[in-house]
């Protein structure tokens, strides 16, 4: 068994939510999710973690966005882990080394997102270009409201997915 999960296997519930937390920023994910425990592996986690995701309500699903900075920004909207804000700088590294019209785009759009569907635009930016983001942000304006939100919480399951991941490599 991972060692990382093995030792979050014996935490009590509060401590076991707060060591997973960062991966998700949603509170009741995180009380759900350690109360599920003891989980077997790897493959076990990804699957709890995915089937309490999408049985959150959407209140759950805001709380879990709004713990991520804009797009090219570091700030979050509310809580966050000085954990999940390092993972967001690290995932949405390629924007850093934008040229200023990317970033001024990026802005740009971010501030019509917001203005269209009242929340930041989320996306699992690893592995994706400024350009990609920016198109992918673009695009996703032609969506409505109930098609973006179930988007933005596919987006949010991947980054948590992905953080889960990095969580058990990190000891």
């Amino acid at each position: 068994m991972n060692q990382v999960l093995a030792c979050w296997n014996t935490l009590d519930p509060d401590s076991a939510a707060r060591e997973v937390l960062p991966c998700c920023g949603s509170r009741a994910w995180a009380r759900i999710l350690a109360a599920a425990r003891p989980i077997a592996d790897e493959t076990s986690l990804i699957a709890h973690s995915n089937d309490i995701w999408r049985a959150l309500p959407q209140e759950d699903w805001q709380e879990a966005f709004d713990s991520h900075p804009r797009i090219g920004e570091q700030k979050p909207q509310s809580h966050a882990t000085a954990e999940s804000l390092r993972w967001s700088a690290e995932e949405q590294r390629t924007i850093s080394r934008a040229n200023d019209f990317t970033k001024h785009d990026l802005a740009e759009a971010n501030r019509r997102y917001e203005q269209k569907f009242g929340r930041i635009f989320l996306i699992c930016a690893s592995g994706k270009t400024s350009v990609e983001i920016l198109t992918a942000l673009e695009s996703r304006m032609n969506n409505d409201a109930a098609t973006e939100l179930r988007e933005a919480a596919e987006q949010q399951r991947q980054i948590t997915e992905l953080r889960l991941r990095r969580w058990l490599e990190s000891r």
